[in-house]
């Protein structure tokens, strides 16, 4: 298939799940609602899981791209960890914390904590220059940072239900507020990604002939490394842990329509977050009228697909 032909089918296939997500609900599906249900609850919530899906879409496309690893996903370089415990700091603190934190709010601070979890890797890597190095000051950063997660929900219960919810994924309080954030982060960072685009085609040939092209690698991995930190923060931030959305899209649009990753980081964000939105769809209407969390669902067919995967490139 072409990137042409897979972004024709793209793009009508998301206009299609977001008048679907717009009319499913607890009690099925219906558009004869009234308008304060449609507009300021289901539309910017299908609106805003879409955008969370496209950005998670965008950030697996570029951790692979810039890991040369097919596995690497968003919650790379400490940034899940560091969402986590900003949320879970925030709940074990929030009665004695000053007014501005409190003002903050939780999806405030799994944004600060996700950007400072990346911050913590790049000064423990000492930059952005090696890919490796940053890898595995990602996963340094990811440990020490859980296991103080863990600590704060072991001593409080009440933190450890809400924390259980944020690691699930949420997409159901999302307003038009989140749809706003989320729109400028993926257009910033998109904008970002695709002005670097050359140094992911150029690494993939590995960094001698990246630089004997003329590339300014230390400069254009830090692009990348920033477009990649504002795509999972705002993300996160909104919607709390989602599972192999990141990772499967690219390697469904490598499997479709192979391409440079100009393309590929499009068709990614658009890949992404139709994936996202269909699993929103099938958490509400699945065990209607309660709701699993999209999370869940995602994890399921991610884990089904990677199975797939897995057995056709088996000898």
């Amino acid at each position: 298939m072409k990137p042409r032909t897979l972004l024709a089918v793209l793009l009508p296939g998301s206009a299609l799940l977001l008048l679907l997500g717009a009319a499913t609900g607890s009690t099925g599906f219906s558009l004869d609602l009234p308008s304060t249900i449609l507009w300021d609850i289901r539309l910017p919530r299908s609106a805003g899981a879409w955008l969370v899906g496209a950005l998670l879409g965008l950030a697996g496309a570029i951790a692979q791209g810039l890991f040369r690893n097919p596995l690497a996903d968003p919650y790379l370089l400490g940034s899940a960890s560091g969402a986590s415990l900003g949320v879970a700091m925030t709940l074990s603190f929030i009665g004695i914390a000053p007014g501005w934190l409190q003002a903050l709010g939780l999806t405030g601070a799994a944004f600060i904590g996700t950007l400072a979890g990346v911050l913590a890797t790049l000064a423990l890597a000492r930059g952005a220059e090696q890919s490796l190095r940053l890898l595995l000051a990602g996963i340094v950063v990811g440990v020490v940072l859980t296991a103080v997660t863990q600590t704060l929900m072991t001593l409080s219960p009440e933190v450890m239900r809400t924390m259980t919810a944020f690691m699930l994924g949420n997409t159901n309080l999302l307003g038009w507020r989140s749809v706003a954030l989320l729109g400028c982060a993926l257009a910033l960072s998109l904008a970002t990604a695709l002005a670097a685009s050359r140094a992911l085609d150029a690494l993939s040939l590995g960094d001698a002939t990246a630089r004997s092209l003329g590339l300014n690698l230390p400069l254009l991995r830090a692009l990348l490394v920033g477009a990649f930190a504002l795509a999972t923060a705002a993300s996160v931030a909104q919607a709390g842990m989602i599972a192999f959305v990141g990772l499967v899209a690219p390697h469904l649009v490598r499997s479709l329509a192979p391409t440079t990753h100009g393309r590929l980081l499009l068709l990614s964000a658009l890949v992404g977050g139709a994936l996202l939105l269909g699993a929103d769809v099938l958490s509400r209407a699945l065990i209607a009228p309660q709701e699993l969390p999209v999370g869940i669902v995602t994890a399921l067919l991610g884990g089904c697909y990677l199975l797939v995967l897995m057995q056709r490139r088996s000898p």
